[in-house]
């Protein structure tokens, strides 16, 4: 979810949750993945047949390819809510997490503060 969408929707910290929840799901989907491209892999040297050997190739090219994906997608996820989560504090009264949207452009978004009417940027 977009950042602005997700405040707007959500507000800064149960988006910011969100995607950290989303990120390590990719995480825990690199680590499954790969465990199945180590026992793809064993039963490569393992079975004779060539049926089951094709079967295992197939299945280590699929297991690399999710986990890659997988791995890729926690680090753009992670690294974006870190990102935003890093200006998300007012930078006149310190207060976190406490604004609301006021604009929104392609590569930044324009905030203020609820404590003290504060306005700042965050950078996408």
């Amino acid at each position: 979810m977009k950042l602005a969408e997700g405040i707007r929707k959500h507000g800064f910290r149960k988006w910011y949750e969100r995607e950290l929840l989303q990120s390590h799901g990719h995480l825990a989907l690199t680590f499954l993945s790969s465990i199945g491209l180590l026992a793809a892999m064993e039963g490569l040297f393992t079975f004779n047949g060539l049926a089951d050997k094709l079967l295992d190739l197939i299945s280590i090219v699929l297991c690399a390819a999710i986990g890659l994906w997988a791995l890729r997608s926690y680090l753009r996820l992670l690294t974006q809510a870190e990102f935003a989560a890093s200006q998300a504090s007012c930078p006149h009264c310190e207060s976190y997490a406490r604004f609301e949207l006021e604009q929104e452009s392609p590569h930044q978004l324009r905030v203020r503060c609820r404590k003290c009417g504060h306005p700042w940027h965050i950078g996408l």
